[in-house]
């Protein structure tokens, strides 16, 4: 029997220098490799000065390893302390560099295993050339802000810091007061009423307790009006900077029932107003709001949400679905929930509030990209 063989060309692909970092404020430990059969090279560099020196450990791994002098570099790290400077830093120095989302690491789950920077760095590495390879599931990457991007969220995020010690202010106060028999609401004239507040035996308040509570007063009154200076300016550039791209998409979601100034700024800032997605699924992967199935054999569990995503987001979108379903009770969302969720119990009640948040966030980002109005969903008065 005759055998027909056709020649086939293959192309080598080129060589390319995989370089894992990992990061501390000490030392930043590197292993460089080309292939998942070798052992990597490892090195360690004072954190201080790593980035300038890392020209030259390149050079000493590209002789070591047998690649050319000009041999594209990939390199990858995870994100947390130092977010992003790294990675522009090695791209100034024409290094691709990728930053990994550090909970989409694959680890063992083998009973106990044995962790160090040295071996997360070998282990990072060899990640790398399987991603390299093709291999996209071997973690997830992180989306990078420019600079101005990751500038707009520092005026929200600072904002939400200040409530959050405001908060824990006022409970302080609170309960400062509670430990003596004293419950009454916090008035702008507690300082005044200090003096006169009695305990339970008609005896005035401690003078050690008062004066403390004047210096918790004091911080609660600088809390307060920093607050109000974010939110003023916050407001002013939401009135008058037309010019920029991200603040006429908080203008436009502004004008939607139910959202206010607050969530149109958090939306846009923390990413519908420069991520790009391709689809819902990635817009509800972003919040952290996809659902998690757990199916083995005949056993099939559904364990909620993901929550991997923007924490931000979801709290938000959760709250204002409870928003939605008050201002825009003729959107076929709010239809959708009553039909499916209003007479049934207290915990489908919050299943259903959770699925809702999921499909107005995919709502409000084709409205951002598309102009379409939610359907059913009606926009604010103009004089509003």
């Amino acid at each position: 029997m005759a055998v027909t063989t056709q020649d086939v060309q293959f192309t080598a692909p080129a060589p390319v220098l995989a370089l894992a970092i990992e990061l501390s404020s000490k030392e930043w430990k590197l292993a460089f490799a080309t292939a998942l059969a070798e052992a990597p090279r490892r090195r360690t560099l004072p954190a201080a000065t790593a980035l300038t020196a890392l020209p030259l450990e390149i050079q000493r791994a590209k002789r070591r390893l047998g690649l050319p002098a000009d041999a594209p570099v990939v390199s990858c790290y995870e994100i947390g302390r130092d977010g992003f400077w790294v990675h522009r830093g090695l791209q100034a120095l024409g290094i691709d560099s990728l930053v990994v989302d550090s909970s989409s690491i694959e680890v063992k789950r083998r009973a106990r295993r044995a962790k160090s920077d040295g071996l997360d760095v070998a282990s990072l590495v060899g990640l790398l050339l399987r991603h390299l390879r093709g291999d996209k599931k071997v973690w997830s990457l992180v989306r990078v802000p420019t600079p101005e991007q990751e500038d707009g969220r520092q005026l929200h995020r600072a904002l939400d810091s200040l409530k959050e010690d405001r908060t824990r202010v006022t409970n302080r106060i609170k309960a400062l007061l509670a430990t003596q028999g004293v419950h009454r609401k916090l008035g702008r004239d507690l300082l005044t009423e200090l003096p006169q507040i009695e305990l339970a035996d008609h005896r005035p308040l401690p003078p050690g307790l008062q004066a403390r509570l004047r210096l918790e007063w004091a911080q609660l009154t600088l809390l307060s009006a920093q607050i109000q200076e974010l939110e003023t300016e916050r407001a002013r550039q939401v009135a008058t900077d037309g010019s920029d791209p991200t603040i006429q998409q908080v203008q436009h979601l502004k004008a939607l029932r139910a959202i206010g100034e607050n969530t149109a700024w958090l939306l846009v800032r923390e990413g519908l107003g420069w991520r790009e997605f391709h689809n819902r699924r990635e817009v509800g992967s972003f919040a952290g709001l996809v659902p998690t199935p757990y199916q083995s054999g005949e056993m099939t569990r559904e364990l909620g949400i993901s929550k991997a995503g923007n924490e931000r987001v979801r709290v938000l979108m959760i709250e204002i679905a409870w928003a939605w379903l008050r201002y825009q009770p003729g959107s076929a969302l709010a239809q959708w929930y009553r039909a499916r969720f209003a007479e049934a119990g207290q915990r489908a009640r919050r299943i259903g509030i959770v699925a809702l948040a999921r499909k107005l966030l995919v709502a409000l980002w084709r409205y951002l990209t598309t102009g379409v109005l939610p359907d059913g969903a009606i926009l604010k008065p103009a004089t509003a």
